[in-house]
């Protein structure tokens, strides 16, 4: 991993956060949650171990703002869309899908910490992100009944076909490296083309 240390002394508080986030995100990426410390998170920042509390009161801080920030992202996009209607079944299923591996390329490394990790938040945050994970799926299953009363779908289980999609997308974190030879946008449509026209020859 390339060091992440910053020469920027007038860089904000918000700046600094998230350059916290970024260096842990990779650190536990790499070195997995557990065997990363708090000081080897301050070295690769370039600031020192008691600074670093100034803005996080340890690693389950970190822990838990990793996992709130990707649930968050991901509802508030769906939300806006909804809000400014427009959009069929169709172009929310895409849409939806293209966040999800998007993720990939503007949060690398906290993927593998939201799946991973998940059961060692602590129990009241661990329940409030199982909600939240629980509202994205049922925001999924609302755009695929839809499809299938407008016409646009043909699904006899909406829930366990929301949740393949989740399985398919949510796994890219898995194999799949920004910059190689597809981006995110189009693994997601590629997905998505399989999906709607499935791989069996008619």
């Amino acid at each position: 991993m390339a060091d992440a240390r910053s020469t920027d002394l007038r860089m904000s508080g918000r700046q600094r956060k998230e350059q916290i986030m970024k260096v842990a995100a990779g650190l536990f990426d790499t070195r997995g949650y557990q065997d990363t410390s708090m000081e080897a998170i301050a070295q690769q920042v370039g600031v020192r171990k008691a600074s670093l509390y100034y803005y996080f009161a340890g690693k389950d801080a970190l822990l838990v703002q990793m996992h709130q920030e990707m649930i968050d992202l991901i509802i508030d996009a769906q939300e806006r869309r909804l809000d400014e209607g427009g959009l069929g079944p169709r172009e929310l299923l895409l849409a939806i899908m293209t966040d999800l591996v998007s993720l990939m390329e503007t949060h690398p490394g906290h993927l593998r910490v939201f799946f991973e990790h998940f059961r060692e938040l602590p129990e009241q945050v661990r329940d409030e992100i199982a909600g939240k994970r629980d509202r994205y799926l049922r925001m999924l299953v609302d755009v695929l009944e839809r499809g299938v009363a407008e016409g646009e779908f043909r699904v006899a289980d909406p829930q366990l076909t929301a949740l393949a999609v989740l399985g398919m997308c949510n796994w890219t974190y898995q194999w799949f490296r920004p910059g190689g030879k597809r981006d995110a946008a189009d693994v997601a449509r590629y997905f998505y083309d399989t999906l709607l026209g499935g791989i069996g020859e008619r």
